[in-house]
């Protein structure tokens, strides 16, 4: 099996104003955006062409929107590292631009 191409862990999701999880676990494999809970189990997953994924202007660094089969998530990827010894982008951005790359979108 190979390697996901963007896994976070210790991802707060939730829908509206609810919190379905607080530390889920958000991942990209084999084409497919899968949003879990703490214990593995799925919330809700989908082919990442048909998922829109943004960062908007008035939330944190840490927040991003995902939209999956008529649902609006929204993910606080705050548990998500960079790389050991880069900072790298913030946390949202980067998940935006690996759901962009997956769906070949450009990135």
């Amino acid at each position: 099996m190979a390697e996901p191409e963007f896994t976070a862990t210790g991802v707060r999701i939730g829908k509206r104003l609810r919190s379905l999880t607080r530390a889920g676990q958000v991942r990209i494999n084999d084409g497919r955006l899968e949003l879990l809970t703490s214990y593995g189990s799925e919330i809700d997953s989908a082919p990442v062409q048909a998922v829109r994924a943004s960062k908007p202007w008035f939330v944190p660094d840490d927040r991003a929107l995902a939209d999956l089969n008529g649902n609006r998530y929204l993910l606080r990827l705050a548990g998500h590292d960079p790389a050991p010894g880069e900072p790298g982008p913030p946390a949202a951005r980067r998940f935006v631009e690996a759901v962009r790359r997956a769906a070949g979108r450009g990135g």
